[in-house]
């Protein structure tokens, strides 16, 4: 089992998994063993980098974090909810709730404007449709993006879709923000735009975690954990 190192926080965090293990086809002569007891703790407030190679485990504890998968062994709190006491549907309602994904690809919708992208959590939600418009253009104004509310992702760049991606991923006040490689598609200058961005909403009280197998990418994060061989290990024993 690992631990990495959290700071001390009287309120919940929102993010605490003990000895949580993840086992693709147990039993069988293709069994693969993707996560080994790890203990992770993300107080609220914090921006955490997790980093590792392709093959470490860090996807598919990101997919855990996410709710998008079910552990084979451990405990996933998510913002103090225990998870495994959740069937499918509350599982989905939590994810839509408490957390706000991003995503290398922007994940948008083609054929619709940057405020109807950022409207769409808003409808799986059961928010009234004469409350979307408003709160939709706020959460666009929030990542600088007030003026391109008509535009379709094919009339902006990379990094203005990835603000609407940002902006769709906040539109519910999430507890969390769970970021996958959102730079990897931007060249370095944008990306540093985006890390900049996600930078102040951690000012603002945004938790943040970043999933990234560049170690530059991870040093914009206040903490860095190390995903290795299925291991989570805090980033100083790569020293």
């Amino acid at each position: 089992m690992n631990a990495s190192e959290h700071p001390e926080s009287a309120e919940a965090p929102v993010i605490e998994t003990i000895d949580l293990g993840k086992v693709y086809m147990p039993g069988s002569e293709a069994e693969v063993v993707a996560l080994h007891g790890v203990d992770l703790r993300v107080a609220r407030g914090e921006f955490v980098a997790i980093m590792g190679p392709s093959g470490s485990g860090k996807t598919t504890l990101m997919n855990l974090i996410g709710c998008l998968d079910t552990p084979s062994h451990g405990r996933y709190l998510c913002d103090g909810i225990d998870v495994a006491t959740l069937d499918a549907e509350e599982r989905a309602a939590l994810r839509g709730e408490k957390i706000g994904f991003v995503f290398q690809g922007f994940n948008l919708l083609h054929r619709l404007t940057a405020l109807e992208n950022v409207m769409m959590p808003l409808g799986y939600a059961g928010t009234p449709l004469a409350d979307r418009a408003g709160r939709a253009r706020e959460a666009l104004a929030a990542v600088g993006l007030a003026e391109r509310a008509s535009h379709r992702p094919s009339e902006l760049s990379g990094g203005q879709q990835q603000r609407v991606a940002i902006a769709r991923a906040l539109i519910n006040t999430p507890s969390l923000i769970l970021a996958d490689e959102p730079t990897g598609a931007l060249d370095s200058k944008t990306g540093e735009e985006i890390l900049a961005l996600f930078k102040r909403l951690q000012s603002e009280g945004q938790t943040v975690v970043l999933i990234t197998h560049d170690a530059q990418i991870a040093a914009h994060a206040d903490r860095t954990c190390v995903m290795r061989d299925g291991e989570l290990h805090p980033a100083e024993v790569e020293s």
